[in-house]
C-alpha cells in the first residue's frame, strides 16, 4: 500500500505513505492516488478530501527518480496511448495530473515537511493549502535538466506572483513555509502537531455546506479563469440556474429563516 486511504465522517484522508522515499511518487503510487479520488467523485457520502504525506518529513519530494529513469517506449510511441497505457510507456507524467479527473469535490492539501517538483504540483491542484511550519516549497526540475512537467510552472504563476514563481523555477531554490505564506501559495501556517487538525477542519467547514453548490464553485474557477467577464457571467447564470431550484438551496433558505443548521443532501 502507498496511498492510505480513510475516512472521517464526510471528508476522505489520503496519505502518501513511502516515508523511506520521503513520499516520492511511484508509477504504483500514483495510482493508487488516482484510484482514491475517483472512489471520493464518485461517493455520495464523501464531500471533500485531504491530502497529505506520511510522517514529518516529507509531503511528497517528487517523482520517483530511481524509478523512472529508463522508459520502454520512445515518446512518441507513447503519446498518442491512454494515460495508463502511456504511463507503463515511460510517459508516467500523465499520471500526475489530476484534471482529467473530473473530481470537483474540494480537495485540502496539509503540507509536511518537503513539497518539491511533482509533490508542489500534485498540491497547486489541490483548492486549499496549509502548511506545517517546517514545510518547504520548490520546482528542482532544471536542477536534474528538466521542467515541471504536469503544468508546475503554469500553475505556479496563477497562485503567486510572477516575480516568485519564476525565481523558483529557474533557479530550482525552495521557500520556506513563512515565504510561502507571505506570497500566498498557502493560507495557513501552524505548527507540525496542528497540522492534520486544522485541514480536516477546513474539509469539514467545507463539507458541511451545500455538496452541489461546493462542486459548482469549485468547477466554475477552473473554467472561468481564462474568460473575458462578460463570458465568465454568462456561465455563473447558468451554474445559478441550474442549482436555483434544488432541494438544498430550498433548505438553506428554510434553515436561515427558523435559525437552525441546514441538513444539505446534495439534491
Amino acid at each position: 500500500m502507498n496511498v492510505r486511504f480513510e475516512t472521517r465522517g464526510p471528508v476522505a484522508v489520503l496519505t502518501i505513505e513511502r516515508p523511506e522515499a520521503l513520499n516520492a511518487l511511484s508509477i504504483d503510487a500514483l495510482r493508487e492516488l488516482r484510484a482514491h479520488l475517483a472512489a471520493v467523485r464518485d461517493s455520495s457520502e464523501l464531500r471533500a478530501a485531504v491530502i497529505t504525506g506520511a510522517g514529518s518529513r516529507a509531503f511528497c519530494a517528487g517523482a520517483d527518480l530511481k524509478g523512472t529513469q529508463s522508459s520502454p517506449a520512445s515518446y512518441p510511441e507513447a503519446v498518442f496511448q491512454s494515460p495508463e497505457r502511456s504511463a507503463d510507456l515511460g510517459l508516467y507524467i500523465r499520471l500526475m495530473d489530476l484534471a482529467e479527473l473530473n473530481l470537483w469535490k474540494p480537495i485540502v492539501a496539509a503540507v509536511n515537511g518537503h513539497c518539491l517538483g511533482a509533490g508542489l504540483e500534485i498540491a497547486l491542484q489541490c483548492d486549499l493549502r496549509v502548511a506545517s511550519s517546517n514545510a518547504s516549497f520548490g520546482l528542482p526540475e532544471a536542477k536534474v535538466g528538466s521542467i515541471p512537467a504536469v503544468s508546475g510552472l503554469h500553475r505556479l504563476l496563477k497562485a503567486i506572483p510572477s516575480a516568485h514563481a519564476m525565481q523558483m523555477a529557474l533557479t530550482g531554490e525552495r521557500i520556506d513555509a513563512a515565504e510561502a505564506h507571505r506570497v500566498g501559495l498557502v493560507t495557513q501556517v501552524v505548527e507540525p502537531a496542528a497540522l492534520m487538525e486544522r485541514a480536516i477542519a477546513l474539509a469539514e467547514a467545507i463539507a458541511a455546506n451545500a455538496p452541489l453548490a461546493v462542486q459548482a464553485i469549485k468547477k466554475l474557477s477552473r473554467q472561468t479563469a481564462h474568460l473575458s467577464e462578460a463570458d465568465a457571467q454568462q456561465l455563473t447564470e447558468l451554474y445559478w440556474g441550474v442549482l436555483r431550484d434544488t432541494e438544498d438551496r430550498l433548505e438553506g433558505r428554510r434553515a436561515f429563516t427558523e435559525k437552525r443548521s441546514p441538513n444539505y443532501r446534495g439534491r
